[in-house]
């Protein structure tokens, strides 16, 4: 099980917004790649980057940002990005400059034949975002939510070849209210491809619960706010669920 910490970039700076709103961002760092380099000492094995101004306007929007922590991790550990993504263009650049997972996520729902194309054009390479609330799927920084159902949606995607949903509830993500372990338990048990649980994450209670559910198909948990504000200690939850695992056993 990875515990992936988040690094999302607003302005060039290290935030963690609650419920996606950016008007209640909280600046952590003006420094994108020393936080990085932080989490990779701490233990970290994966790197979840979100472009905050490019989810919002469409477009990639702190490249620099992103550029500065590809730099600082290099080869180390895998980096996951999201935020803004709508063209192949987009996505050939960023894998050049190294990023390993490119996520989709409103671009996924309001243009699927997007996504299809990438994933046939960067197999290996792209995942998929789906923010919920109450099973409907939400866009545009989660300001509108769809008709559509999350599970029918993952399936679909799952066909284009995805190599993970990225799963968020958006009512508990930035709240420290713990995860939603139900609905993100019946997401996996649907689909053959591994979620990452996203939203609402805690304590190391929340790791442990998660750790449980690993062989239904959970393969990491992100993790933002609740190891910038300390109520989740990362180094202590990546040992815990490497504790808990199968594949890292104690």
């Amino acid at each position: 099980m990875l515990i992936i910490p988040a690094i999302d970039l607003k302005d060039g700076e290290c935030v963690r917004l609650k419920q996606g709103l950016m008007e209640a961002a909280t600046v952590f760092s003006d420094d994108p790649a020393t936080t990085a380099r932080h989490w990779i000492d701490q233990g970290a094995r994966r790197l979840h980057l979100v472009d905050l101004n490019g989810a919002f306007a469409g477009k990639p929007k702190n490249e620099e940002a992103i550029k500065s922590v590809i730099k600082a991790v290099g080869d180390e550990i895998p980096v996951q990005l999201g935020g803004g993504i709508r063209d192949l263009e987009t996505i050939e650049r960023y894998l050049d400059d190294g990023v390993s997972y490119i996520i989709i996520g409103t671009a996924a729902v309001k243009t699927p034949g997007f996504l299809h194309d990438a994933c046939n054009a960067f197999p290996g390479h792209i995942m998929v975002g789906l923010d919920a609330k109450d099973g409907k799927v939400a866009v545009n920084g989660w300001s509108k939510v769809t008709g559509h159902d999350v599970v029918d949606l993952a399936r679909r995607f799952q066909d284009y070849g995805v190599e993970a949903v990225i799963y968020t509830d958006i009512g508990r993500d930035g709240m420290l209210t713990g995860i939603n372990i139900e609905a993100t338990l019946n997401l996996a048990r649907e689909l053959t491809v591994p979620v990452i649980a996203s939203g609402g994450i805690t304590n190391l209670e929340d790791v442990k619960a998660l750790c449980e559910l690993e062989s239904e198909g959970i393969m990491g948990a992100i993790t933002g706010r609740a190891i910038y504000e300390g109520t989740l200690d990362f180094k202590a939850a990546q040992m815990l669920a490497d504790s808990l695992s199968p594949r890292f056993p104690e």
